[in-house]
């Protein structure tokens, strides 16, 4: 394969002189730069990526790691993260997980490879010791609350957020809510499973553990919450959902089963999604394309600062509730 000093013999100038015009350098005579580009052509020679990446000391990638690339959440953070690299010659690598460990320990292998230049983890399996033994490689950002600890973040908080949502409902006189989550483990899902309970205790109303709906993912996942709540006794009265095409999924199984929205059951989503406008679902906006941004640019960060960054979130209502 040609090398850069097969140019510089071919075009008659010095190495230097080749690695200039190859760095696009203003340094060169025209004469020689022509010269180098013809021989260039004459050859054609192909830089190595990889070597000009070794020794500049960055690869110019960053990782980001979701559990579903599919789902609308994680694909507006995405959005956002790939704007910003878009706009700071940055390219990405999806690290697709669905929640298992090991394909997000071969995320961060990359880093302490060097094979990526910083990882966003927007959705983790792994425990914080796993994530403790990489920070050593370079930069891993979360999209959670990590406050306390070293790492940093671009985060919603989702205790919060819940108990806001949940102080709403109880406003507009609902006693029994439930909610519905895509997994009952997980930070956020902690938070918000704690600031239920929370939200019972000091209303003094019983906890109803029936009235959680776990694996809540996508649109066809109302179905069987409506199926299920079919089932109860005394199924909810309203519903926080935490995620509109979750809640756009229940309300047209409700309507084929003659429930009325929200007549006899009201309904709150999360994210304010292009399906959330359309139906008129009452939701709390989550800003997710400024969080993806925000997340890039705490993953490009070259000073040893961790920062913790929470985004607000605002009620949108509408006609659910």
């Amino acid at each position: 394969m040609t090398n850069i000093r097969d140019l510089a013999k071919m075009a008659g100038v010095s190495v230097t002189t080749v690695s200039r015009v190859l760095n696009n350098h203003p340094y060169v005579s025209e004469k020689k730069r022509i010269a180098v580009l013809e021989a260039i052509k004459q050859s054609n020679y192909q830089q190595n990526i990889n070597a000009v990446h070794l020794s500049m000391g960055k690869t110019f990638l960053i990782g980001v790691v979701v559990p579903f690339i599919e789902h609308h959440y994680f694909a507006l953070l995405i959005k956002g993260i790939a704007s910003e690299a878009l706009e700071n010659n940055y390219k990405l690598v999806l690290i697709q997980t669905n929640y298992l460990k090991d394909r997000e320990l071969d995320a961060m292998q990359m880093l302490k490879q060097k094979q990526i230049d910083a990882l966003i983890i927007c959705s983790r399996e792994c425990e914080w010791s796993i994530i403790e033994e990489y920070l050593p490689y370079g930069p891993i950002v979360l999209c959670e609350d990590t406050r306390g600890k070293k790492v940093s973040s671009t985060f919603v908080d989702h205790y919060k957020s819940f108990m806001f949502a949940l102080e709403y409902l109880h406003s507009k006189g609902h006693r029994s809510i439930g909610y519905c989550i895509g997994r009952r483990t997980g930070t956020n899902s902690r938070f918000r499973e704690t600031a239920f309970k929370d939200f019972h205790v000091n209303h003094h109303i019983p906890y109803e553990p029936a009235y959680i709906f776990a694996d809540c993912l996508f649109f066809e996942d109302g179905e069987k919450v409506i199926e299920r709540m079919g089932q109860m006794p005394n199924p909810p009265s309203a519903l926080l959902v935490t995620n509109d095409d979750v809640a756009a999924g229940i309300i047209l199984s409700a309507q084929k089963r003659s429930l009325s929205v929200p007549g006899n059951l009201s309904i709150i989503g999360f994210n304010n999604q292009p399906i959330a406008k359309m139906m008129n679902i009452s939701t709390i906006e989550i800003p997710l394309v400024e969080i993806g941004r925000k997340l890039f640019h705490q993953g490009m960060n070259d000073s040893s600062e961790i920062i913790h960054q929470e985004i607000p979130v605002t009620l949108i209502e509408r006609k659910t509730v």
